[in-house]
């Protein structure tokens, strides 16, 4: 872990994520084994064998192998959403922040759903969305670039961004609403799942997890950064925090990992929310433990969910957006009514 924690705490983060490590690997192997047709526990050594050495010569292989690059697209998702939620959280001194708060989500949503609407190809779908990300981000920048260069005005400093976000995300909103009372019919249910979030279908690439893993890099070496931020946001310049140029790594950084989860998985909602919150009520608000936690828990999650979703009334696969928003509504109504008591 981070070399200025004491030796204790040292310990104690590495207790933490170990044990969150485990968990992310047994969720792994629980999304493997089950489906409408299970994998049993005793066939999964063999055919993780066969899956990888690239010889899936048995059926268990080759459920293993198909649920494999799903579960995998989930936990990136997961993972990535978590710690956009945690920067997020951080860069506007908002516990309600979550990574789609300044519309960047909303504006993935009309590029891809405009695609959807004709009809072109999956590629396509996902090129749009990444540049309606990247067109919401830009705009977000050039209205607020003075309200993240640094001191703290109103609001943390970050009002202007705030507001320009919500308006934006407003804007997009209206867009997505024309595009779905105008699309032909045989569009819709699609381009309804893509909104609530479907990891059907969504490839295995290695560009989100360069993005991820790069992101968590940053996120650690700001760690510190971020405890005063979050501790002392009125004097974080006069102890040594580069205010501005924090305020715009926490934007770009998050706003990169919503784009790459929205992209390839759509609006899935609430990890990026009540994970971070898990995290801190769990393991307390140390960015430097709360950073890695929140990645290794978004990712088992969404896992989990997503082993949810395609199982509980199989053959028929649910968005995994509907079965996250519906743990994570009353989890985050009981994180409430602790934090109040």
């Amino acid at each position: 872990m981070h070399p200025a924690l004491p030796r204790p705490l040292q310990q104690r983060a590495v207790l933490i994520v170990g044990a969150l490590l485990l968990a992310a690997l047994a969720s792994l192997l629980v999304a493997g084994m089950t489906g409408s047709i299970a994998v049993a526990p005793s066939d999964m050594p063999a055919a993780l064998l066969q899956v990888l050495r690239g010889q899936s010569d048995s059926m268990a292989a080759t459920l293993l192998e198909l649920r494999a690059g799903r579960a995998l697209v989930a936990f990136v998702t997961g993972g990535a959403l978590a710690l956009a939620g945690v920067m997020m959280q951080a860069l506007l001194r908002n516990p309600l922040a979550d990574p789609y708060i300044l519309g960047i989500s909303a504006g993935a949503s009309v590029g891809a759903l405009f695609a959807l609407m004709l009809m072109c190809a999956a590629a396509t779908v996902d090129a749009a969305a990444l540049g309606g990300a990247i067109a919401v981000a830009l705009l977000l920048y050039l209205f607020a670039r003075r309200d993240m260069r640094g001191g703290v005005a109103a609001g943390g400093g970050t009002s202007m961004l705030l507001l320009t976000g919500v308006i934006l995300s407003a804007a997009c909103t209206a867009l997505i609403t024309l595009m779905l009372s105008i699309a032909p019919e045989g569009r819709l249910r699609t381009m309804v799942f893509w909104m609530i979030g479907d990891l059907a279908g969504a490839p295995l690439r290695a560009l989100p997890w360069i993005a991820l893993g790069a992101a968590l890099a940053y996120a650690l070496r700001s760690a510190r950064a971020m405890n005063v931020l979050a501790l002392h946001a009125d004097a974080a310049a006069t102890l040594g925090v580069r205010v501005g140029a924090l305020r715009k790594g926490l934007f770009f950084v998050s706003g990169v990992l919503t784009a790459s989860a929205v992209t390839s998985a759509g609006s899935i909602g609430f990890i990026g929310l009540i994970v971070p919150h898990a995290c801190r009520f769990a393991f307390g608000p140390d960015h430097r433990v709360l950073i890695p936690a929140a990645v290794l828990g978004g990712g088992s999650f969404l896992v989990l969910c997503d082993t949810l979703a395609r199982t509980v009334v199989a053959p028929t696969q649910l968005p995994v957006g509907a079965i996250t928003a519906l743990i994570g509504a009353p989890v985050f109504l009981y994180q409430l009514h602790q934090l109040r008591k």
